[in-house]
Protein backbone atom coordinates (compact mmCIF):
# COMPACT_ATOMS: atom_id res chain seq x y z
CA UNK A 1 0.00 0.00 0.00
CA UNK A 2 2.43 2.68 1.24
CA UNK A 3 1.74 5.96 -0.47
CA UNK A 4 -1.01 4.76 -2.79
CA UNK A 5 -4.53 4.41 -1.42
CA UNK A 6 -5.74 0.96 -2.36
CA UNK A 7 -9.10 -0.47 -1.37
CA UNK A 8 -8.90 -2.21 1.99
CA UNK A 9 -11.49 -4.67 3.24
CA UNK A 10 -13.10 -3.22 6.39
CA UNK A 11 -14.50 -6.61 7.42
CA UNK A 12 -11.10 -8.33 7.36
CA UNK A 13 -9.55 -5.36 9.16
CA UNK A 14 -12.23 -5.48 11.87
CA UNK A 15 -11.99 -9.25 12.34
CA UNK A 16 -8.19 -9.13 12.56
CA UNK A 17 -8.32 -6.39 15.19
CA UNK A 18 -10.99 -8.24 17.15
CA UNK A 19 -8.74 -11.26 17.67
CA UNK A 20 -5.50 -9.29 18.05
CA UNK A 21 -6.15 -5.59 18.74
CA UNK A 22 -4.15 -3.44 16.33
CA UNK A 23 -3.54 -6.17 13.76
CA UNK A 24 -6.14 -4.82 11.36
CA UNK A 25 -4.72 -1.32 11.68
CA UNK A 26 -1.12 -2.39 11.16
CA UNK A 27 -1.36 -5.02 8.45
CA UNK A 28 -4.61 -4.39 6.60
CA UNK A 29 -5.01 -0.60 6.88
CA UNK A 30 -1.24 0.10 6.75
CA UNK A 31 -1.49 2.26 9.90
CA UNK A 32 1.48 0.79 11.78
CA UNK A 33 1.70 3.47 14.50
CA UNK A 34 -2.02 3.28 15.29
CA UNK A 35 -1.84 -0.53 15.29
CA UNK A 36 1.08 -0.66 17.72
CA UNK A 37 -0.62 1.84 20.04
CA UNK A 38 -3.89 -0.13 19.93
CA UNK A 39 -2.05 -3.39 20.66
CA UNK A 40 -0.06 -1.97 23.57
CA UNK A 41 -3.05 -0.18 25.07
CA UNK A 42 -5.28 -3.24 24.79
CA UNK A 43 -2.58 -5.47 26.27
CA UNK A 44 -2.06 -3.22 29.28
CA UNK A 45 -5.79 -2.84 29.90
CA UNK A 46 -6.36 -6.60 29.48
CA UNK A 47 -3.66 -7.39 32.04
CA UNK A 48 -4.97 -4.79 34.49
CA UNK A 49 -8.52 -6.13 34.19
CA UNK A 50 -7.32 -9.69 34.75
CA UNK A 51 -5.25 -8.72 37.81
CA UNK A 52 -7.96 -6.57 39.41
CA UNK A 53 -10.69 -9.10 38.63
CA UNK A 54 -8.63 -11.94 40.05
CA UNK A 55 -8.10 -10.02 43.27
CA UNK A 56 -11.76 -9.00 43.51
CA UNK A 57 -13.14 -12.41 42.57
CA UNK A 58 -13.21 -13.25 46.24
CA UNK A 59 -15.71 -10.43 46.72
CA UNK A 60 -17.77 -11.66 43.73
CA UNK A 61 -17.46 -8.26 42.01
CA UNK A 62 -14.37 -9.43 40.15
CA UNK A 63 -16.37 -11.83 38.00
CA UNK A 64 -17.96 -8.86 36.26
CA UNK A 65 -14.53 -7.45 35.48
CA UNK A 66 -13.88 -10.36 33.15
CA UNK A 67 -16.88 -9.26 31.10
CA UNK A 68 -14.93 -6.11 30.15
CA UNK A 69 -12.29 -8.09 28.26
CA UNK A 70 -14.37 -8.60 25.08
CA UNK A 71 -15.34 -4.91 25.11
CA UNK A 72 -11.73 -3.90 24.45
CA UNK A 73 -11.51 -6.24 21.48
CA UNK A 74 -14.86 -5.05 20.11
CA UNK A 75 -13.73 -1.41 20.32
CA UNK A 76 -10.47 -2.24 18.50
CA UNK A 77 -12.41 -4.09 15.78
CA UNK A 78 -14.88 -1.21 15.42
CA UNK A 79 -12.08 1.34 15.09
CA UNK A 80 -10.20 -0.74 12.49
CA UNK A 81 -13.42 -1.20 10.49
CA UNK A 82 -14.15 2.54 10.54
CA UNK A 83 -10.57 3.43 9.63
CA UNK A 84 -10.72 1.06 6.63
CA UNK A 85 -13.95 2.67 5.47
CA UNK A 86 -12.39 6.14 5.79
CA UNK A 87 -9.36 4.99 3.80
CA UNK A 88 -11.64 3.64 1.06
CA UNK A 89 -13.63 6.91 1.04
CA UNK A 90 -10.42 8.93 0.68
CA UNK A 91 -10.85 10.72 4.01
CA UNK A 92 -7.55 9.28 5.28
CA UNK A 93 -4.36 8.78 3.31
CA UNK A 94 -1.85 6.19 4.42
Amino acid sequence: MSGVNEEVDPTISGIASFFIPGLGHALINDQMKRGVIAFLLASVVDVLIIIVSTILVFIVIGIFGYLLLPVIHIVAAYDAYNQANKINAGEITV
